[in-house]
């Protein structure tokens, strides 16, 4: 069987334009299933629209996607449901509902997608709460009263609502201390070991890429341009990777994998 139809993501031919901006021409990709995937660029180089292209929130131009068998932009409803009832998505600064609590947030896409009895939905985002990192007393709290790093585990709760097979994650330690980070890696790596998950991580943390990315895809000139494990990736002589990965904080995060 080939790579393309074991692949849980499967981009072809990817085009997305912006009035005269063109940000992916062409563009392919193929995420494996069980792996951690961190996807890096520069600004401007379209990760985000990546996966909002991936997830149907951002219709491109041309080119085809496949998420988990199906086609991820056939207006089918019950093709999209199936895609969000098995991915989980953590946004930026997480997204949470402002003015439901921690505990009401997670139970939004059991309440969307699910018939459970409230009580069983009470149950299981507890779970997920306590899953993500998060004290019990944390589900009562609103986002304000969270810190930035408990806004995140909460996000991840929220993401994890549906046992998905697929989950997506933009910036996960953006604003977060080099301890808070590292503490957020760890929890990233546990989770995906302990529900089999497949990761699709964008990031600007190299630390991240060395210590849980089993491969990194790198966008530049409006395309992939090489998707392999890190120690690879680095060796890619392309004026962008060489400056990213052995720039003093890719040398940096290199030493301190090997140190480890």
């Amino acid at each position: 069987m080939s790579a393309a139809a074991d692949a849980i993501i499967s981009v072809e031919g990817l085009v997305n334009r912006f009035g005269a901006d063109s940000v992916h021409e062409n563009l392919a990709l193929e995420v494996r299933p069980g792996e951690i995937i961190g996807v890096v660029g520069g600004s401007g180089s379209g990760k985000s629209v990546l996966m909002r292209s991936i997830l149907a929130l951002q219709r491109p131009q041309a080119g085809r996607i496949r998420v988990l068998g199906r086609d991820a932009l056939s207006f089918d409803p019950d093709s999209r449901r199936f895609i969000e009832r098995n991915t989980g998505v953590l946004f930026q600064n997480a997204a949470l509902f402002s003015s439901l609590t921690v505990l009401e947030n997670v139970m939004v896409p059991m309440k969307e997608h699910s018939a459970l009895p409230e009580r069983v939905m009470r149950d299981l985002a507890m779970m997920k709460i306590r899953l993500a990192g998060l004290e019990p007393e944390a589900a009562l709290k609103l986002p304000a009263e969270l810190s930035g790093g408990m806004r995140k585990r909460a996000g991840i709760a929220r993401a994890l609502a549906l046992d998905p097979a697929l989950l997506f994650l933009d910036e996960p330690t953006a604003g977060l201390d080099p301890i808070g980070a590292a503490a957020f890696d760890r929890l990233i790596l546990s989770i995906q070991k302990a529900l089999g998950l497949t990761v699709f991580l964008i990031t600007h943390d190299l630390d991240t890429l060395y210590t849980i990315c089993d491969r990194v895809a790198v966008l530049a000139d409006r395309t992939v341009l090489v998707n392999a494990p890190v120690d690879e990736v680095a060796g890619v002589a392309h004026p962008w990777i060489q400056e990213y990965f052995k720039g003093p904080r890719g040398r940096a995060a290199h030493d301190a994998q090997e140190s480890r």
